[in-house]
This record gives structure tokens, C-alpha cells and sequence, in this order.
């Protein structure tokens, strides 16, 4: 089945990454520079047809106006990963595993946003339930600008049973979520093989998945609102455990 990479910046790490794509739809009249040259050019050299259409039949195809910014690159399926491929890419890496793993984020701009910042700061991998959870879709590839084509992503039938597995390969879970029992996020020791998890938008982890943690951490707020984004949560989060690696590394070489 079809699917269709849309917008600029989308299109164009797509095609960096060497995503199988099967045509370029560009509308007629659109400016062919910056991105949307670089993006052309490559398609080009790759001897990928590119089909000018007028610019309503790119609305009318993605039912979505100008969000495609011109231009539409049809592909296939996403195509997912096994768990033990991202796995296999920390040994190969020889890192101890980063992992992601969301637990029903069901909208699309913070799905997108957290692949974003998993791609930007080295995870080895993201794990999603197969049910209640956005997949990646052309609105995901978008909303992530185009880092889903560089990362590794697995689906699973049953969340609860991939965390009980990877805590049996020795990798702490550890859960992002505002509780009595949380601990600051910054008091962890994330250099460690670990995975985080992130609940949804509106009732946060699932109990189970919850249960399943080795602990959860939690960002300090001081004003009224009364929670952070979920992406904006996970990020944070993620960045220390980033700069934590870092620091270790450069203590290892020193």
C-alpha cells in the first residue's frame, strides 16, 4: 500500500536516507530552490520521476492544503523493525542501549517531536504498542522533519511484556511521569543500559506499564500550569541522559 512523504524538509531527509520512493509529485509553478532543490536534485540523480501536478491535486490528494509546501513523495508502508534489531545496533555501536519507548501518545505533533529529539540525541532505537499508539504516517514523517527515516523504530503487540523482556537483558526502564513516588529527573543515573518511557497526552502511563518500571523521574514546575508536554517532558529527560553519556565518555578518554 502507498503512503506519501509530504513538506519540504520531510521529503528531503526521506530521500537522503535513502528511502525507497517511487515518484515525486511537485506542483506546477513551485520555487526550485533550497530544500525543495536540494530534494529534486537528489531525486534526480537517483533517477526518481518527478511529475509536475497542479497544486489543488496535491490538496485534494492529502486533504491537508498547503502543508505539503509543493511537494509529495509516494513510498510504501513504513517499514518497522524487530526490537532485537535496535538492540543489535547499541552492541554494534558498543553502547549500553538508549532506548524510547511511548506508551499511547495518540497525537501526531508530539510523536513527531519526540522521534525529532530520539534521532537528534543518538537513541539506539524507539518502541511503540501496536494499539492506541499514532504509527508513523506521512503527518508523523512531517512533524518529526524527516528524522523518522533515520531512526529505528519497533512495534509490539503488548508494551508491558517488551518492558518485562528488556529488564531481563539488564536494561532499566524508567518512567517519565509527574507521582509521589517520582524522583527529580536529574538524580539518575542514565549512563547505564536504559529505556524511557512515555505515557499520553491525557492520562499519562498505563497503570501496568506503570507497575513495570524500575522507577520513574519527574521535572520540577513552578508555575501554574499543571503539567509540562508530553514531548517537551520526554526531551528534557532524554537530553540528560544524553549529556550524562557524554560526560562519561569523556571521562573514560581522559
Amino acid at each position: 500500500m502507498s503512503d506519501f512523504i509530504f513538506g519540504r524538509n520531510a521529503v528531503l531527509q526521506a530521500l537522503r536516507a535513502g528511502t525507497d520512493i517511487s515518484r515525486i509529485l511537485l506542483a506546477r509553478g513551485t520555487k526550485r530552490d533550497g530544500m525543495l532543490g536540494e530534494a529534486l536534485e537528489i531525486a534526480r540523480r537517483e533517477n526518481i520521476p518527478i511529475v509536475e501536478v497542479e497544486r489543488d491535486a496535491l490538496d485534494k490528494l492529502l486533504k491537508r492544503g498547503s502543508l505539503h509546501q509543493g511537494i509529495v513523495a509516494e513510498t510504501g508502508e513504513f517499514e518497522y523493525v524487530d526490537m532485537r534489531d535496535i538492540l543489535t545496533a547499541a552492541r554494534a555501536k558498543n553502547e549500553p542501549p538508549f532506548l524510547l519507548l511511548l506508551d499511547n501518545i495518540q497525537y501526531v505533533t508530539n510523536f513527531g517531536a519526540l522521534l525529532r529529539t530520539a534521532e537528534i540525541i543518538g537513541v539506539h532505537g524507539v518502541i511503540i504498542p501496536e494499539h492506541r499508539q499514532a504509527g508513523v504516517t506521512g503527518q508523523v514523517r512531517k512533524a518529526s522533519a524527516g528524522a523518522v527515516d533515520f531512526l529505528k523504530i519497533a512495534q509490539v503487540t503488548n508494551l508491558a511484556q517488551t518492558i518485562e523482556e528488556l529488564k531481563k537483558r539488564n536494561i532499566w526502564v524508567v518512567g517519565i511521569e509527574e507521582a509521589p513516588n517520582a524522583i527529580p529527573y536529574n538524580k539518575g543515573d542514565y549512563t547505564i543500559p536504559i529505556a524511557f518511557v512515555v505515557g499520553s497526552e491525557v492520562d499519562g502511563l498505563r497503570r501496568l506499564t506503570r507497575e513495570k518500571c524500575d522507577y520513574l523521574v519527574q521535572l520540577p514546575m513552578w508555575g501554574k500550569t499543571p503539567s509540562l508536554n508530553v514531548s517537551v517532558a520526554g526531551s528534557i529527560v532524554l537530553y540528560e541522559a544524553r549529556m550524562q553519556r557524554v560526560g562519561k565518555k569523556v571521562k573514560s578518554e581522559k
